[in-house]
This record gives C-alpha cells, sequence and structure tokens, in this order.
C-alpha cells in the first residue's frame, strides 16, 4: 500500500485544480531507471487505469501504480514539504537501502 501524508492531499488536490483536471484523475505514481542512485520516482495525472496496475486510495485520493513499481514502492509514504530545506515530494521508501542527497533517486 502507498499512503500519503495531509500536506501531501492538500498539494495533489491543488495541483489537479490548477490543471483544470476532474475528479476522474487520479495519482499515478511510478519507479523509472535513472538518477544518482539508480532509480528515480515518477508522479503524474492519470485517468486510465492499464492491466496490472495497484490501485490504493488514502484520504480520499486515488494512487495508482504499475506492478514493477509497487514492488519497489510497497510501504512507501508520499510526503510534500515546502520548507526552507527544499519544497517538494518526498518519498519515505521503506524498500530503498539508499538515497541520493536530493531525495530524487534511490537504490535497493
Amino acid at each position: 500500500m502507498i499512503t500519503i501524508t495531509d500536506k501531501a492531499k492538500l498539494k495533489i488536490t491543488d495541483l489537479r485544480q490548477n490543471a483544470n483536471l476532474d475528479d476522474s484523475y487520479f495519482l499515478r505514481v511510478a519507479v523509472a531507471g535513472g538518477g544518482c542512485s539508480g532509480l528515480s520516482y515518477k508522479l503524474d495525472f492519470d485517468n486510465e487505469i492499464r492491466t496490472g496496475d495497484q490501485e490504493f486510495e488514502d484520504k480520499g485520493e486515488k494512487v495508482v501504480l504499475d506492478m514493477k513499481s509497487f514492488l519497489y514502492l510497497a510501504g512507501t509514504e508520499l510526503d510534500f514539504s515546502d520548507g526552507l530545506n527544499g519544497k517538494g515530494f518526498n518519498f519515505i521508501n521503506p524498500n530503498a537501502s539508499r538515497t541520493c542527497g536530493c531525495g530524487e533517486s534511490f537504490s535497493v
């Protein structure tokens, strides 16, 4: 399961509204090769479920992952920070053995 914090939920809602997307759009979370640690996180809005997708809901937000990404992200919490040390989404991933300094990539 993927969970989201209250701050992340507020930011997701804000981004969806600013993009003029209706409630049929959900958050798609994925893992792709790349980044300084080998794997990087990807976030986007989508409205199409694909074969093999894993669907979760937390705090009223639907989160969808493909099966490959789910294997790397099971148990992850998505947070949002807007502090002085950086602004953006943060992944608290219990499966990551190493992360880069910016938090945008990881390895297992």
